[in-house]
């Protein structure tokens, strides 16, 4: 990279030279102290190098005194493009104004990127900021870290440290979130745990409470697990029952799924339709002006991509190009394949299953069958899981009964 730069900044040329004795012409250049590469024969006496603009003329020098014949076949360069240009003062000023933009540009924060959050949204964070006054398109220079940080921290109280690193037009925004200390309960926070479904119980971990149940057991929903209450010499002892139960259960739902619907002609599409345009900060600016961008239409695939701009050495600019390719296909009322319902219906089964056993539970097995009732498939679900039944079940205690 860096003698690309060098070459660039300096101009080179590609120079061809043909002599009797091109041995003698390399070894002048070389006791000259003449920088050159990319060196290819093209014949016995004919070679093509390349080499620094300033040193043309010392070649030819050299070739004059060893009788060979140099001809310059190109040029290329800083040099070059001055030489080209210096006379059109409208393109000049349009490329300072040009480095210009993107320099400045770069002294002002285009793009956020939050770490260190698990439980506090980004947006909340963002939000925070910016009712600071630390958004897209403030400078990134001068920033009062502390009086920032104060400010955020008062309004968002799950966090306890922050901290806004700008580099270039990007400000990396890293923080660390607070650790809440364990609820403590009252002594007058007493429950039971029940089960909250039927099941057989495969695995007890009791942390307090009197236990109520056994492994291998058959429990019915609403059955007492753990108890809040152990009785003991000098009457009746209230706690907080704590602890997790594990037990096998079994499911079986079912869910019609319409064979009837409107479906999209899988043909290649009718009308494709590519718009185009740039993100500024919070503005959006459609190309051509006027064309409409991401907006809602029917019986369409889309295709949206977004691209930043980079230049070379790591340079951005704060713009962001949007493509969006719309492709609009005819659609027409039909029965759709059973395999295709039956996908689905497995799919909403699934999920339901599995918002219902939660993440800590399993499924053992599961069996997917379907009939066709009229117009509708009817899928259904047999499963058999290990899940986590203890639900809290708070109790009241009056004084004529102790519970």
């Amino acid at each position: 990279m860096y003698k690309k730069t060098v070459h660039f900044l300096r101009g080179s040329a590609l120079a061809e030279v043909q002599c009797a004795c091109p041995e003698r012409v390399l070894n002048l250049l070389g006791s000259r102290g003449v920088v050159f590469w990319g060196l290819r024969w093209q014949s016995e006496i004919c070679f093509r190098l390349w080499l620094l603009l300033p040193q043309v003329e010392t070649l030819q020098e050299i070739g004059a005194v060893a009788g060979a014949e140099v001809t310059v076949l190109r040029r290329r360069g800083a040099p070059v493009l001055w030489e080209r240009f210096r006379t059109r003062y409208v393109l000049l000023a349009g490329f300072a104004a040009f480095w210009l933009l993107l320099f400045g540009g770069n002294l002002f924060i285009w793009e956020f990127r939050v770490s260190g959050n698990e439980t506090v949204p980004t947006e909340t964070v963002l939000r925070a900021l910016e009712n600071y006054g630390i958004t897209i398109g403030s400078p990134g220079l001068h920033i009062d870290q502390e009086d920032m940080r104060n400010h955020v921290l008062l309004e968002v109280g799950d966090l306890s440290w922050l901290t806004v690193n700008v580099k270039g037009c990007v400000a990396h925004v890293q923080v660390v979130e607070r650790v809440r200390p364990p609820h403590l309960y009252r002594d007058s926070d007493v429950q039971n745990i029940v089960a909250a479904r039927d099941g057989l119980i495969t695995k007890i971990e009791a942390l307090d409470g009197v236990t109520c149940a056994a492994v291998g057991e058959t429990v019915q929903a609403g059955q007492v697990l753990l108890s809040g209450v152990a009785d003991s010499p000098r009457g009746c002892r209230y706690m907080r029952a704590t602890g997790r139960i594990w037990a096998r259960t079994w499911y079986e739902w079912t869910v019609p799924v319409p064979l009837e619907t409107v479906l999209k002609d899988g043909t290649e599409p009718v009308k494709t339709r590519t718009h185009t345009a740039l993100d500024l900060g919070r503005h959006r600016i459609a190309l051509p002006a006027g064309d409409s961008i991401l907006q809602g239409r029917e019986n369409c695939d889309k295709i949206i991509r977004y691209r930043g701009v980079q230049l070379p050495f790591g340079l951005r600019l704060p713009v962001t190009l949007v493509t969006e390719t719309v492709a609009e296909r005819a659609v027409y009322d039909g029965e759709r394949p059973e395999d295709e319902a039956r996908a689905e219906g497995q799919k909403q089964l699934e999920a339901q299953l599995a918002q219902t056993i939660g993440d800590d539970g399993r499924v053992l097995k599961a069996d997917v069958s379907a009939r066709r009732q009229g117009a509708y498939l009817m899928v259904t679900l047999r499963a058999e899981c290990e899940e986590q039944i203890g639900v809290d079940a708070p109790l009241t205690i009056t004084s004529d009964t102790g519970r």
